[in-house]
């Protein structure tokens, strides 16, 4: 099944700290990682309650990277959501039960980023997620605190099913990325709508919950048809016909 990680990055209170760990084992989540946090006593083991476990045995990272480099699956809460699909930062979005029916079939480290009280994630951290979630909120006070938040989620992802499939890790997907970047160079991709791109390829890839074997098929894909506009580009097209020598017999590149 999916191992659900709630990270909290930056959060600014102690006290929100320790109810996030309480919510937390309401729903029977225990690990918790956070990111830069403030000091914190008394105020945050008061909060907790009987959590004190799962506070006391919180990863604390010093960047989002640590987080990252170990998760299958980043999932990014929000409550600021992009005007239209054309703008891919926040868009398309995702209610927590829809988490829910996605998460469902697979297996892997799903990391949940809930930001700070007082500004949220930044377009930075929000862009590196691979699937945007918001919770339907009143538009009249639409912002919830953190730990409203975490319980939320944890509510709609308790008692997930076994997964039928396993997740690409997250340095298959890094280098699939990598590979449709360098595809882009080589078609003339507009260079200003490169960032614009990119995220979308991450909306699109990272909610299709891709497995290693399609990772590796996507790649055989992208190789071949690299090898079928290189000499276009440099018009030495002659004696590279479908099948011809040299060419990647199939989209593994096998």
């Amino acid at each position: 099944m999916a191992e659900i990680e709630i990270v909290l990055v930056e959060p600014l209170y102690e006290g929100n700290i320790g109810f996030a760990a309480r919510v937390m084992k309401n729903f029977g989540f225990t690990r918790l990682t956070m990111v830069n946090p403030p000091d914190w006593g008394v105020e945050a083991t008061a909060r907790a309650s009987h959590a004190r476990e799962v506070l006391e045995g919180a990863r604390i990272a010093s960047s989002l990277d640590e987080v990252i480099t170990e998760s299958n699956l980043l999932v990014a809460t929000t409550g600021g959501l992009s005007k239209t699909v054309s703008h891919a930062m926040r868009m398309p979005y995702y209610t927590p039960a829809e988490l829910r029916e996605m998460l469902s079939p697979v297996n892997g480290r799903i990391s949940i980023l809930f930001g700070r009280e007082d500004r949220g994630l930044g377009n930075d951290e929000v862009r590196r997620c691979d699937v945007i979630c918001t919770i339907p909120t009143s538009a009249d006070y639409p912002i919830l605190n953190i730990s409203h938040a975490v319980g939320v989620v944890c509510y709609e992802l308790a008692n997930l099913p076994r997964g039928d499939y396993n997740l690409a890790s997250r340095q298959e997907m890094d280098a699939f990325y990598d590979h449709i970047d360098r595809f882009l160079d080589l078609v003339d991709h507009f260079e200003y709508k490169r960032a614009n791109t990119m995220t979308m390829m991450r909306r699109i890839f990272g909610r299709t919950m891709l497995t290693p074997r399609e990772v590796t098929t996507m790649h055989g894909l992208l190789r071949r048809t690299e090898w079928m506009i290189e000499p276009w580009k440099h018009g030495e097209y002659e004696g590279r016909e479908a099948g011809g020598q040299g060419m990647p017999s199939d989209p593994e590149g096998r």
